[in-house]
């Protein structure tokens, strides 16, 4: 869901960046998002039903500037893969965008009903905004 809500909010600002997302487990790779997470995507008008699973790699501390986490597992995981100080530091914690120094999770909605979505979904929103306007 935080690539679509990057893509969605990238296009209708028009800034061109570079966007992917990757899991740090793989066993889901391959696979498209949860039939609830495109759910609430589509009706914010943001489509993800092209995206598929990958798994994080080390190349990736090349390919990109800034690399985002959803949790603290994420990040120990990620971090983990550095090779130096200047990987490390390209890490961040999501909602530390509009927690500034908090570290906080985002929530896992798998639990929490259609609600449990709609509050990831803001989230995310409002954390590439906060991203994308400092761009």
């Amino acid at each position: 869901m935080a690539e679509g809500a990057f893509r969605q909010l990238a296009r209708e600002k028009g800034i061109n960046v570079e966007l992917d997302s990757a899991g740090t487990g793989d066993w889901h790779v391959g696979k498209a998002p949860d039939h609830r997470m495109q759910d609430t995507a589509k009706s914010h008008g943001v489509d993800i039903s092209d995206l598929r699973a990958r798994h994080f790699t080390v190349s990736d501390f090349d390919a990109f500037d800034r690399i985002y986490v959803m949790d603290e597992s994420n990040h120990e995981n990620v971090t983990k893969l550095a090779r130096d100080e200047k990987d490390r530091s390209k890490v961040k914690m999501m909602l530390n965008e509009i927690y500034p120094g908090e570290n906080m999770s985002v929530p896992d909605p798998y639990f929490g009903g259609k609600q449990g979505f709609e509050h990831v979904y803001d989230l995310l929103m409002r954390s590439a905004e906060k991203v994308l306007s400092d761009l």
